[in-house]
């Protein structure tokens, strides 16, 4: 089954904004989307708000509650017409990997939202979208992140491996969950988690050894929350040269003094600042051609989404 992400439909060009325009993504449109299936969605016309339209926004009544209402005419209240929709349409999307939303949209953004008082004052930029918040609430184990930040190498590196990450294991929850299984997919995910978080490493490493004592339902779940977490945490040069000495150690059997050097020096001068992260990475793959290991040829740390997408270059 394909990787499946939804997005805000205005991000892939369609002319669903209020003000009839839209936000294509160049990423989304080109580099990404010959390895997903979209699931574009508008939740403004979804509710029935045509193109054009009145803007909307965020205002924070009195006693708390965030209502979804028009700019011009604050009575104009849509928050339980995509409330409404949410409960309709959230059930469906249990099958995707990811979700890309629509920056500083009052029903998609997923931070920073403009946020307005009773009275028309701006409390800053502190709200969520409607839709993106009962998104984000209904699936708290889902990689969301919106186009804007998207422009950022890092957190596009991120989105880009958690999505995989969150589709190989929806591959094995539907090909039959089991401990067995879970402790075969951990295995290939220990050295990308440890490069992401090592506290995490060590966390769902005891998750795993205690896999037998949760109900199988819950131990699904719980995996799945706690290493979607896990590769949220950015990596540093210090976390990825820590992974790269282990794996270094795999070969000290096999490499000559001067190639164990070699490798040593590139890891160090990566980990310094003076080298990217694919030059003793490649390194590394090359004596894994000479020297075959397949459990290290199965770690998704060597590859965790596909090459041509260029994001470790």
């Amino acid at each position: 089954m394909q990787l499946a992400i939804g997005i805000s439909a205005c991000l892939l060009g369609q002319k669903v904004r209020y003000d009839g325009g839209h936000k294509a993504s160049d990423f989304c449109l080109t580099q990404l989307q010959p390895f997903v299936r979209y699931q574009a969605v508008c939740p403004e016309n979804a509710i029935g708000l045509g193109t054009p339209r009145p803007p909307i926004r965020l205002l924070k009544k009195s006693h708390g509650d965030i209502h979804l209402v028009q700019v011009k005419d604050a009575s104009r209240d849509y928050t339980q017409a995509m409330l409404d929709y949410t409960d309709q349409v959230l059930p469906t999307m249990e099958q995707l990997s990811g979700f890309v939303v629509c920056a500083k949209s009052p029903s998609c953004g997923m931070e920073r939202v403009r946020l307005f008082t009773e009275e028309g004052h701006q409390l800053g930029k502190a709200g969520v979208g409607l839709f993106t918040r009962e998104l984000m609430q209904r699936y708290p184990w889902l990689p969301v992140e919106e186009d804007g930040r998207l422009h950022d190498t890092e957190l596009r590196e991120s989105f880009i491996t958690r999505i995989f990450a969150c589709h190989d294991y929806q591959q094995l929850c539907r090909s039959g969950f089991s401990v067995g299984a879970l402790v075969a997919f951990h295995s290939r995910y220990k050295f990308l988690i440890m490069a992401h978080s090592p506290s995490a490493y060590r966390e769902l490493g005891r998750l795993v050894a205690q896999a037998r004592l949760f109900e199988p339902g819950a131990l699904k779940q719980r995996y799945l929350l706690d290493l979607m977490h896990a590769l949220k945490q950015p990596c540093s040069r210090k976390t990825h040269a820590n992974v790269l000495q282990h794996l270094q150690g795999f070969f000290k059997k096999h490499l000559t003094a001067k190639e164990r050097q070699e490798l040593s020096s590139l890891i160090e001068r990566f980990r310094v600042g003076h080298l990217p992260l694919m030059a003793p990475l490649t390194l590394l793959q090359h004596h894994l051609t000479r020297f075959e290991h397949p459990y290290l040829a199965a770690q998704t740390y060597l590859q965790p989404y596909p090459e041509a997408l260029g994001l470790r270059g």
